[in-house]
């Protein structure tokens, strides 16, 4: 019997060192994406995909990530003395009350391995997901991480999502080799951590969402550090290819690199442009000053 996924993993303590200066003090999660930040999003994601446990993996440094998703009763009670039932309705439905908030701290970034090796306690012997928040992640439906579970809920297995980039791009992602080429998911055979375009086995790059067995933490514990001094999940998948199937999930849609500044504007236009109340009047700004 397959397992049922109802736990989302963020990996949220890294310094977000591409948008300096602002994530001096604030985290890159919580950049907005017009009127909501990074994590929003990805929460909604995996809110959509049936998740009902939220897991954080935080910097002990900064708490506006918990601080945002916490119930706040005196800004609630300002609202509703100056009846702001709009704004009050909005606060209200940052997370629902019955989504369990999970909050892991680790002490050292050493990377995306132990950022998830961090949660091993809390997750336990169940299959999970994994988000990186970065990877604001846009298709049709109810996102992608809830088309993975689908997906998942068919075949089981391991999943990764992973998207076709150029070949001259190869060597900023993990790239994956799959025995078959006759469509999404594809069975893969190896994981190869930044290779030279040259190298490449193929240009299907590894981004941010993954449906993981518990097993995998056995793999991270073994593994061990690589440039940087950081554990890489990519090469504990890829010693749990040896063992599990792994599949790689093609998505169809955008995928903006939040964690870049280029990547936080794309998003922001296009998210604009799609606004419920902005983006008329957005619209009509961009196109008076030739923008579009």
């Amino acid at each position: 019997m397959i397992k049922r996924i109802h736990k989302a993993v963020f990996p949220v303590a890294g310094l977000g060192t591409r948008n300096l200066p602002a994530t001096k003090s604030i985290p890159k999660e919580m950049l907005p994406i017009v009127d909501r930040p990074i994590i929003q999003y990805a929460v909604d994601e995996a809110l959509n995909a049936g998740m009902d446990e939220m897991v954080f993996i935080v910097s002990p440094y900064k708490s506006s990530i918990k601080d945002y998703f916490d119930k706040s009763v005196e800004l609630e009670r300002l609202l509703q003395k100056k009846q702001k039932g709009k704004e009050l309705s909005l606060i209200r439905s940052i997370i629902p009350e019955d989504t369990k908030c999970t909050y892991v701290v680790q002490e050292e970034a050493l990377g995306l391995g132990h950022a998830v090796l961090c949660a091993s306690e809390v997750i336990g012997a169940e299959p999970f997901s994994v988000i990186l928040p970065d990877d604001l992640i846009k298709v049709k439906g109810k996102g992608c991480l809830a088309e993975m579970v689908n997906i998942y809920n068919r075949t089981d297995g391991n999943y990764i999502s992973v998207e076709n980039v150029p070949r001259e791009n190869t060597s900023r992602y993990g790239i994956v080799s799959t025995s078959n080429n006759t469509g999404s998911p594809y069975r893969i055979t190896d994981i190869v951590e930044k290779p030279e375009p040259e190298d490449a086995p193929s240009t299907l790059a590894v981004v941010g969402r993954y449906i993981l067995k518990p097993e995998i933490f056995e793999y991270l514990e073994r593994t061990k550090t690589g440039h940087g001094g950081e554990i890489q999940l990519t090469d504990a998948i890829k010693t749990l290819i040896k063992s599990q199937h792994v599949y790689a999930y093609e998505f169809e849609g955008m995928r903006f690199d939040c964690g870049s500044k280029l990547g936080l504007l794309e998003a922001n236009v296009c998210y604009a442009l799609e606004h419920d109340e902005l983006s008329s009047q957005f619209g009509n700004f961009l196109k008076k000053h030739h923008l579009n």
